[in-house]
């Protein structure tokens, strides 16, 4: 009998287990204003089907956002956290985007719980709210805005290498229900979108990062590490800010990733990945 509830246990564990990914979060709140040439179309309606890719709704979702950094890590522990509207010079309505999806502060407490007993600094913020690296995409990929949500901050040394240790400590959540994301985007150079001139080293960094995420989790770490050294890496990211999330998502499994979106914005090449 206890054999048969331990292999239920199992089983149903096993059926909630969830990816941890790398997505796009778009320019600021580009999904929800006019956009006559269809430049963000694409990456939306990859946004939108995002939960339906997954073959088990999500307990709770922990986000890793490329617009909070902290000294150590940070976990927002509110149980209703409040919009951070971090974008500047945009339409008013833009400003009046709501997104009340319930916090999960037994979540962000484990999560915390989880590094420092790996080593690292982290803490609850209790106040903290969802900057738009986080709510943008959540309004596309989970608009019910009913699954429990906390964000997660980067560490301002912005090390690679800590961030996919990271991403390995709190691998066990996602056996628990817990949907990883890292929200970011794979080329980020303000001066360089929407020019031409732009489009072939974006392109020589998009083929080292899809390469580097798509390989053998023991090839993966230091191809991630070495990014900066990558064709094109320091053009993509003069500062690394919206690539680190990715290194947290990549941390979170043991298994190759896979390229799940792939497009052309702006000039330039963005991808997101997937991690079994």
């Amino acid at each position: 009998m206890d054999m048969m509830m331990t292999e239920n246990s199992q089983k149903s564990q096993s059926n909630l287990a969830q990816p941890s990914l790398f997505i796009p979060h778009g320019g600021g709140p580009c999904f929800f204003m006019d956009d006559p040439a269809g430049r963000w179309t694409g990456m939306g309606d990859f946004l939108r089907q995002l939960l339906a890719s997954l073959s088990a709704r999500p307990k709770a979702i922990l986000l890793v956002s490329a617009h909070w950094e902290t000294d150590g890590f940070a976990f927002t522990g509110h149980a209703a956290p409040e919009l951070i509207f971090d974008y500047y010079g945009f339409p008013p309505h833009t400003y009046e985007l709501r997104y009340p999806a319930p916090g999960a502060p037994d979540l962000a407490a484990r999560a915390a719980g989880l590094l420092q007993a790996a080593g690292f600094k982290a803490m609850v913020d209790p106040d903290h709210g969802l900057d738009h690296g986080a709510f943008v995409p959540l309004m596309l990929a989970a608009p019910d805005a009913d699954i429990p949500v906390v964000e997660m901050s980067l560490d301002r040394s912005l090390d690679p290498a800590l961030h996919q240790a990271a991403g390995r400590a709190l691998a066990v959540l996602r056996e628990e229900g817990v949907l990883i994301i890292g929200s970011g985007m794979s080329f980020h150079n303000m001066r360089a979108y929407g020019n031409p001139a732009a489009t072939a080293q974006a392109e020589l960094f998009d083929q080292y990062l899809t390469k580097a995420a798509t390989a053998p989790s023991k090839d993966r770490a230091e191809a991630l590490n070495q990014w900066a050294q990558a064709p094109g890496g320091q053009f993509a990211h003069p500062r690394e800010e919206h690539l680190l999330p990715l290194m947290v998502a990549a941390g979170a499994s043991d298994q190759a990733g896979a390229r799940i979106y792939n497009e052309r914005v702006l000039e330039v090449a963005i991808s997101a990945y997937r991690f079994d």
